[in-house]
């Protein structure tokens, strides 16, 4: 399955990525190879594969949660572009 040029201009727009033309014959390069790699995953008979989320089992390696001290809205600011009292200050979006 190729990708176009136009496919991968179009995926940079919906994104809001500014890419140069380099970059979009890099990634349309790079994409398809993906695409290709996934085509062929999809040709294999998985009839007797049964369905599953992870290959691998997963295991919680989180640690208890414990009470502790939060941040300061100082400390939550500090590396906010922008701020509106308590609240972070954003630009709007179309």
């Amino acid at each position: 399955m190729a990708i176009s040029k136009e496919e991968v201009l179009h995926v940079a727009r919906l994104a809001r990525l500014a890419l140069t033309e380099d970059e979009v014959e890099r990634l349309t390069e790079e994409l398809d190879a993906i695409l290709d790699a996934v085509g062929i995953v999809g040709e294999l008979d998985l009839a007797d594969v049964p369905p599953t989320s992870h290959p691998l089992d997963l295991v919680n390696v989180w640690d208890e949660d414990e009470p502790r001290e939060s941040l300061s809205l100082d400390e939550v600011f500090a590396n906010a572009p922008a701020r509106d009292g308590d609240l972070f200050r954003v630009p709007p979006t179309a």
